[in-house]
């Protein structure tokens, strides 16, 4: 059999799983769905020992003081808030018709609507945290719809079911790589909104100090709001105890100062965020580059 049909027959039974639960997904009531998506994502995380070992690493990074039990509890959560939030993206098209789970407030938000209001650009800053997909739904229902940026899936099946799915959080989505920067900030020069989620190790990044150790971070968003006078603003959406409820926090702009010192500014807000929730971070990035 060719290299190539082995490679597609390959990416086909990669992507089986994943449309078989989508598809299971899809019938069951909203609530429920996360019930089971979320259970199977404790289980996962939990018993499979590349993530356990994934999140746990982390976890001692930041927090070495945990003890075995706290421990497996954030990282049974972790598996928990990972599986529902993906399942939640997967099926896009449904989450966007969930207005009413998501409240916010903030100062952040008024100084986006007044940038809206005079055409200026924004880029809005968050992390792999809680329902991230939740901000740019909800910029969308009052009248800013925001891009996004993503990373290609080598699997074209999953590529295909992702990219259609977060196109329903707003537009443009646009892939990493040099044309995507260009098609970037073409749009926010034109008065467009961005969201970037900065919170993993990045190849070109600067070593700036992430949950009190060092780690590879982009600077880009900072570069671009100095460079055509743009709102930076940090948002993060918390889950509720119930699993389902969002709540939306704007934060104050970040100041227009040096791209390393905006850069700290985010990834201090950031941090303050999963110190306080550590188990709804996605402990599952390599964060810190350590492997």
């Amino acid at each position: 059999m060719p290299e190539n049909t082995k490679s597609s027959l390959y990416r086909v039974i990669e992507f089986a799983p994943i449309w078989l639960a989508i598809t299971f997904g899809r019938i069951l009531p909203f609530y429920l769905r996360g019930k089971i998506f979320g259970f199977v994502g404790e289980i996962i995380v939990s018993y499979f020992p590349q993530a356990r070992n994934r999140v746990r690493r982390g976890l001692n990074t930041v927090f070495p003081n945990l003890s075995q039990k706290e421990m497996n509890l954030i990282t049974k959560a972790v598996g928990r808030n990972t599986a529902l939030t993906l399942s939640e993206i997967l099926m896009n098209d449904d989450y966007k018709k969930r207005k009413k789970l998501i409240s916010a407030g903030g100062e952040g938000f008024d100084a986006l609507r007044e940038a809206k209001k005079s055409g200026q650009g924004a880029i809005i800053v968050s992390a792999h945290f809680g329902q991230w997909e939740a901000i740019r739904h909800h910029l969308a229902e009052n009248d800013m719809e925001t891009g996004a940026v993503y990373r290609k899936n080598n699997n074209p099946w999953y590529e295909r079911l992702f990219l259609r799915s977060i196109k329903y959080g707003g537009l443009p989505i646009i892939a990493r790589g040099g044309a995507g920067n260009i098609a970037m900030v073409r749009h926010l020069k034109k008065g467009g909104f961005f969201a970037l989620l900065v919170d993993q190790d990045s190849h070109s990044g600067q070593s700036v100090k992430f949950l009190g150790q060092p780690a590879r971070t982009t600077t880009a968003p900072a570069e671009m709001a100095l460079r055509y006078d743009l709102l930076l603003v940090p948002v993060f959406a918390t889950r509720q105890l119930n699993g389902q409820d969002i709540k939306l926090e704007y934060e104050k702009p970040i100041m227009h100062t040096d791209a390393i010192r905006m850069t700290n500014e985010i990834n201090d807000r950031i941090g303050v965020r999963i110190k306080k929730n550590p188990e709804q971070w996605y402990w599952l990035h390599n964060r810190w580059n350590k492997e």
